[in-house]
């Protein structure tokens, strides 16, 4: 039987490709890469995930971490960014090379992907689909199923493995067509279309796009840790994140990982922060001043509190005034 790899993002696009190559009786065999940037939560619940996947799409399902020359990239796309931080032609050939890599372990014949001509402005323009084609690498190898009537006869469909009369010809931005098509498939669980990839927002992308300016080694952990809570540039270098509630700051402990300082008050509820990329005297005051800013208020008594401080080299206490808001504002991330 013939076998095709598809890249799944866990859109309805990517849920439609991979069906519509499968109803030609195509063994499909989908991946989905994660990031920092998507979908990386789902590594700590894989089975999970890939289970949900085949009982709901009938979808067979891997994830595939490629975190690592993703960061790489994100440094300096050939291509450049969107609006943002976003290297959405990059992206697409990063991963499609990755897929590439990944066929013969899947014994696959050719790939699948979910693009529609003109959905997005600068990754699924026509001249953007043969660049991403090209350079990737697969444009011998590459299907997309839902557009390919818009483009010419890839050698994968002149070569008789798929029938091209069988697929279609989506284009625009217009989502009507895919859920008629999702119905025809009796899909009627399904994600609404979101926003797009963090990169694009503009408040997310600032953060990451100064990360990338410090020249700090990248790493996955930084990257997490950047996507929530509030974020401090302190005046000597170092880069403190605070959670905003409990969950933050169980995220914040979880990535503590013995880099930098965790800090947080014993006395009363209040954040829990990290501190990295700086041991001054001056910014380790700051940091714990600023987790007594945003503590829970006191109705009595001196609103100074003990914060401590937990770093790989052990422990330490200060005690701190709420810095004063005029201070930090320009401190903001």
């Amino acid at each position: 039987m013939t076998v095709a790899l598809a890249l799944f993002s866990g859109g309805l696009d990517s849920i439609l490709a991979c069906r519509v190559v499968a109803a030609q009786g195509i063994r499909v065999k989908a991946v989905k890469f994660v990031t920092p940037f998507f979908g990386y939560d789902l590594l700590a619940r894989e089975a999970e995930y890939v289970a949900w996947v085949k009982k709901t799409y009938d979808i067979d399902l891997m994830l595939h971490d490629v975190s690592a020359p993703y960061l790489a990239m994100l440094a300096d796309p050939p291509h450049g960014y969107g609006k943002n931080f976003n290297p959405c032609i990059d992206c697409k050939i990063l991963l499609l090379r990755a897929a590439r890599e990944l066929m013969d372990k899947c014994k696959a014949s050719f790939l699948i992907s979910g693009e529609v001509l003109g959905q997005r402005p600068m990754s699924q323009r026509q001249d953007t689909l043969r660049l991403i084609a090209r350079e990737s690498g697969c444009e011998d190898l590459l299907v997309r199923p839902l557009c390919a009537k818009t483009q010419e006869p890839t050698p994968v469909e002149l070569a008789g493995l798929v029938d091209r009369e069988r697929l279609l010809a989506f284009r625009g931005r217009g989502r009507q067509p895919q859920m008629a098509l999702a119905k025809s498939f009796g899909i009627s669980e399904y994600p609404m279309p979101a926003g797009g990839c963090v990169l694009t927002e503009q408040a997310q992308a600032g953060r990451i796009a100064w990360y990338y300016g410090r020249k700090w080694p990248v790493n996955v952990s930084d990257m997490l840790l950047l996507l929530f809570g509030r974020h401090f540039q302190l005046p000597h270098g170092g880069w403190l994140s605070l959670g905003r509630d409990q969950a933050e700051n169980e995220r914040i402990a979880a990535l503590h990982e013995g880099r930098g300082y965790l800090l947080g008050m014993e006395e009363r509820p209040g954040p829990l922060a990290l501190l990295r990329y700086s041991e001054h005297p001056e910014d380790l005051a700051a940091a714990a001043a600023l987790v007594v800013r945003y503590g829970k208020k006191v109705k009595e008594g001196s609103p100074a509190a003990t914060v401590k401080l937990s770093s790989e080299a052990g422990e330490q206490r200060l005690t701190a005034e709420p810095l004063a808001d005029e201070i930090f504002q320009g401190w903001y991330l």
